[in-house]
Formats: C-alpha cells, structure tokens, sequence
C-alpha cells in the first residue's frame, strides 16, 4: 500500500456512511462489492462503538486480513452491511444499512448510527465479503434533560504493548461499566525490541503503512478487542500517538525540522483516526484534527474531552524535570490554544450538568519530586505552562463551575490529588479533584509503594494518594456524590495478575476536597 496521505475528498467519500433500506440478508443494494470471497478472516480486529450521544452513537471495524502487512485487503471498494438491534440475536433490528470500505481509508468503517433510543443497549454487526464480525454492545446517553441515577466507567491509558499484557482490561469488563474513557498512549511508536513481554512488528513509525501496522497489532489483543465490543469508548491521544512529548510541530528530536514532522503527524492522524470510533467531525485534514469535543451524560455529566498535544507551544522551559523558569509563565505559553480554550471555557460556562469532567492527559497538580528548597516539576506537564495552568485553576474558581473534576493519564502512576489556585497554600479551600490514572500495561509491574514515597507526600500535601501499580480508575457517579476506586493488578509481566483496590476517594456534591473510603 502507498504511503501516499489521502486528500480530503477521497476520505470523505471513502469514509461515507451510506445508510438505506439495506436488508440484513446481504442481498445487493448498487455499491460495489466483490463477488469472491477472501479466504482468510477479515474482522481481525474486532468491533468498536464510542462517543456515545442521546439518539446515536458510531460503530467501527476494519477489514484486515492480514493485519500486520498492511491489512491485505485488495485496492478497491468493499461494502460492508450493518445491523443494530435490541437483543444480541439481532432479530429485534432497529437500524440497518451499508458502509463502504475504502483503500484511502484503510478499509475502515464509521457508522454514524442515528434515530436510537436515549439511554439503552444495543447490539450490532458488520457483515461482508461472506463473512460476519463479532457482535458487540453500545449504549446511548440518556436524554439532555434527564438526570440519571448512575454513570460507572473505567479510565485506561498508556498501554504499552511490549512492556505488559492487557490483564486490566480483562477485570475492567468483568466489572460492567457504561463506558470508557481512554486518554491517550493508545499505541507507543518506537520500534520493536528483544527482550520484552511482547515485540512491536517495525521500526519507529514513520510512514502511513508504519502506524497503520502499529494500531493494528494493539487492536489484536483479545482482552482489548472484548473491553472495546462491550462497551462505547470515549477517546483522546497524548504523544505517543505519533512521537513521544511531541509539542504541535515540534519533534522530540530537535533536529527534524516542524515540516518534516508534520508531515509524520499528518499520517499518524490518519492511521489514528482509521482504528478509533470517531465521528466524522474528527476526520483529518492532512495534520490537523479536531479531536477536542463535548460529550454529554445527561445532566449528571458533561466530558470536555482535551486535546493537549496538537495545539502547545514548545515546552518554555525544555523537558524533563527542573525547576519552572520565567518563560513558563508567559501569557503565550500555552498548552490548549486559543480556539481550544475558548471552546472548553463556553462549553463549561453553559453547563447544566451536576459534574464537569475534564478529560485530559498531562497533570494539572504542581507536584514537587525534590525535597527541601529545591523545584523540580515536569516541564512537559501542566507546570511547565504555569500562566496557562494558573488561568485554568482561576475560571474554576471564578465560574462557580459546579463539581469540576479532573481525570488524566499520561505518567504511568497513580495520584490523587486536591486542586488549589496555589497548590502550596493548604489554608484555601480545593477547587477541584484530579483523578490520575496509571497505565494499563507501561512500564512493567510497578510499585505499591515507590521509593521516598513518604518524602514526596511531605513535600506535596496536595497529593493523597500516590502509587506505581498498573491498572485503571473506576469511577461511580450519582447527583450526590462521586466515587473513584484505584483498580491495580499484582502484575502484567506474566498472564494471572489479580485485581485489588488500593485506594478509593468520594467528592461530595459541592465540596471539591477529595475524602478517602
């Protein structure tokens, strides 16, 4: 396959969800379709539904035959059928059509299903070239005036597919949540290394064919597969999505040049977009994507789902960890955008939901990992944009914003943290709770307690839980209070680890400071 990046029109016509009076039988409806089948399967990687709306939500597969070569479907069309239904036997169908597959698009398909019922399951299934997909689960958000008694999902992020198996995924769904929401490191894009749980296929990524062969290996997993077909997802990058503390044009590796490394985000964007159940709003324009939106959970919650990465100046201070230099609290140093910024500022200040989660990647917490007099923050996180950071504490404060809660991933560990306009001035009340969830497989085992753990917690009062453990957040939200339980797992280095909660924390209605359970 070419590494060519598709133009606009071609993805907007390969990825046309064509929608009719199809009949689940397969007979034929005037779009081209192949009339021998191919051999091998092609739903090698499953099912998946997300951004689950009031009346709809988007369904999602590719056809890939051979999956880690490029997909290994010829270069032509494929109409794929569809079906939704209310009971997993698919014979109370309630919307039916085709989609067509395309090369441009990697012969993925985005089924924008429309006309559901508010706040209930489905089921659903592709079927093509004689051949029918798994069946999975989706669900719609309740309606825009209706305030649910419960939201319970899960929180993943950082899934590393050499260093652990996907262990948290399997207890995830065996706890049956309504939904997830995934906060970026999707795929890692360096190349394949001996020694390790697993073995990337490739080299870094690079090219189109690179990151399209990337997320298909991920998508393989079998507990990732199951936890996608069960429930929607809720999705958003970080960096490694294309390259690791990437900063808008701007390369980890300083002697790229930003046109170059565009180039490389554009194919990255696109190879994001073809395996994610997104809507067609997100579809790329070469290396730009709209990925920043709002998702809806009734009146209980409003998601403002961040986009953290595309639109950053360069870190002001450089990266890693040092102290905050006077670059970091210029007004043009900014993490979001401008456009981003307003868009999160409106969208919140015009909520009526009882909860406003921000859905997000990098730490907003200050945390301080030297003791004593001497600073040492990420630079790469929120405190690497202090004014930025600064004026997103203030408008939470400011806007009397109700129950504002932070959830973010990125740094492979658990942190739970109160959020304060001056995270240092412990005699001011939190404006927020920020719930940061390890990763699912980065970083191997890790630690119930890491070292100078005590040390770090004396230095950081703000922060009441801290461990190294993997696993993911489940969270439990009512009109009344909001319940986040730190799911870990013993181990993912070998098949076998087993769930516990290391830790649990309630907001109450109201009152932004975090309560351990």
């Amino acid at each position: 396959m070419s590494d060519r990046t598709p133009t606009r029109r071609e993805l907007l016509v390969g990825l046309a969800n064509l929608t009719g009076a199809a009949l689940w039988s397969g007979r034929a409806l005037g779009v081209v379709r192949r009339t021998l089948p191919i051999a091998k399967p092609l739903f090698t990687l499953g099912v998946a539904s997300g951004d689950p709306a009031e009346t709809s939500a988007v369904l999602w597969t590719r056809l890939a035959p051979e999956p880690l070569e490029g997909g290994g479907m010829p270069r032509e069309n494929v109409a794929v059928d569809w079906v939704v239904a209310h009971d997993e036997q698919l014979t109370q169908i309630v919307q039916q059509g085709t989609a067509m597959a395309t090369p441009q698009g990697a012969h993925s398909v985005h089924v924008e299903v429309a006309g559901l019922q508010p706040d209930r399951w489905y089921w659903y299934q592709f079927r093509a070239l004689g051949q029918e997909s798994p069946r999975g689960r989706t669900r719609t958000a309740p309606a825009a005036g209706a305030l649910p008694a419960r939201l319970r999902f899960g929180v993943a992020s950082c899934q590393h597919f050499e260093t652990g198996l996907y262990t948290a995924y399997e207890h995830m769904a065996a706890q049956h949540p309504d939904l997830v929401v995934h906060l970026g490191d999707y795929i890692y894009e360096g190349p394949g290394r001996v020694g390790q749980v697993r073995r990337h296929v490739g080299k870094e990524l690079q090219s189109l064919d690179d990151y399209r062969n990337r997320h298909a290996q991920y998508k393989t997993d079998p507990a990732l597969q199951a936890m996608h077909a069960a429930v929607p997802w809720i999705v958003t990058w970080d960096d490694h999505e294309v390259d690791n503390n990437y900063a808008n044009s701007i390369s980890e590796e300083s002697e790229v040049d930003p046109a170059t490394f565009l180039r490389r985000r554009a194919v990255a964007y696109q190879a994001y977009y073809e395996h994610m159940p997104l809507r067609r709003s997100a579809l790329p324009r070469g290396p730009d994507m709209t990925l920043y939106r709002g998702v809806d959970w009734g009146q209980l919650t409003r998601f403002c789902v961040l986009d953290t990465r595309q639109y950053r100046t360069d870190q002001p201070c450089g990266d890693g960890k040092k102290p905050p230099c006077p670059e970091s609290r210029a007004e043009s140093a900014t993490m979001l955008g401008s456009t981003q910024w307003n868009w999160l500022t409106t969208s919140l200040s015009r909520s009526p939901a009882r909860w406003n989660v921000l859905a997000q990647q990098v730490m907003l917490a200050r945390v301080d990992r030297e003791p004593g007099d001497a600073i040492a923050c990420s630079m790469d996180q929120w405190p690497g944009y202090e004014f930025e950071r600064q004026r997103l504490l203030s408008f939470l404060q400011q806007s009397k914003l109700a129950n504002p809660i932070v959830l973010t991933g990125d740094i492979h560990s658990n942190w739970a943290n109160d959020l304060r306009v001056d995270d240092r001035d412990e005699k001011t009340p939190p404006v927020a709770a920020e719930f940061v969830g390890t990763s699912i497989s980065s970083g191997g085992n890790g630690q119930p307690e890491p070292p100078r753990l005590a040390e770090l917690l004396s230095e950081n009062p703000f922060v009441r839980f801290h461990n190294t453990q993997r696993g993911y957040l489940l969270c439990e939200v009512t009109p009344t209070e909001w319940v986040t339980q730190y799911q870990t797992v013993t181990q993912v280095t070998e098949p076998g680890g087993t769930l516990q909660t290391s830790a649990a924390f309630v907001v109450q209605r109201d009152r932004p400071g975090l309560q351990r359970r």
